[in-house]
């Protein structure tokens, strides 16, 4: 990755991250909002409580598309972790293409859904659940890049190996040759002494 690349994914990560602290600081500003006005002065604010729910699904699905690195999330790799080198790799590749593929195939779906939820809004804000489920479709393509980088890192490991493999290969071919040539210079040595030897 060159300079400008990493520049421009350091400026996206940044970005990710500021939206997601802009959100949770709106979900805790509109909590504190909601329990002032309830049990201070016993008058609850129906807006709080949507608002909170709004932002909390995005809060929480924005995060984990953008923000959340893929180490980070929560893993169940007791297996994979005990299996070889070859067998995580095999794991990985499998694994990444069946979430790319069913993922990716339920794009379209989902799309729909929440396209045809646009009519309907929420009772106390109006807003248009589309923009209340939008986040979603973040996470979906999200994670269909996720699996598909997942894919293309395991292969280009795949075919590292196989040039790694390749090259101990001819080093060790050329060991070979080396002691081969190694055993023909003794051999002629020996004949050279027996031919003085035979000359004397």
């Amino acid at each position: 990755m060159n300079h400008k690349n990493q520049r421009m994914m350091q400026f996206a990560s940044s970005t990710a991250n500021a939206i997601g602290v802009t959100l949770f600081s709106t979900l805790f500003l509109t909590f504190i909002i909601q329990i002032i006005a309830r049990f201070a002065f016993n008058h609850p604010l129906a807006w709080t409580d949507e608002l909170a729910v709004v932002l909390y699904i995005w809060m929480v699905l924005w995060c984990a598309a953008f923000v959340v690195r893929d180490r980070e999330h929560v893993m169940f790799d007791l297996a994979y972790n005990a299996a070889s080198p070859l067998v995580q790799r095999g794991m990985r590749l499998v694994g990444s293409l069946a979430l790319a593929g069913l993922i990716g195939y339920g794009l379209a779906g989902n799309w729909d859904y929440i396209w045809f939820m646009r009519r309907e809004r929420t009772p106390v804000l109006d807003i248009s659940f589309l923009w209340v489920f939008v986040p979603f479709m973040f996470l979906l393509v999200s994670l269909v890049v996720r699996n598909v980088s997942g894919v293309w890192r395991a292969l280009r490991q795949a075919q590292g190996e196989r040039l790694v493999n390749q090259d101990e290969r001819l080093v060790n071919q050329g060991e070979r040759m080396v002691n081969q040539d190694g055993r023909l210079v003794n051999q002629d040595g020996r004949m050279t002494d027996l031919a003085e030897r035979s000359a004397v």
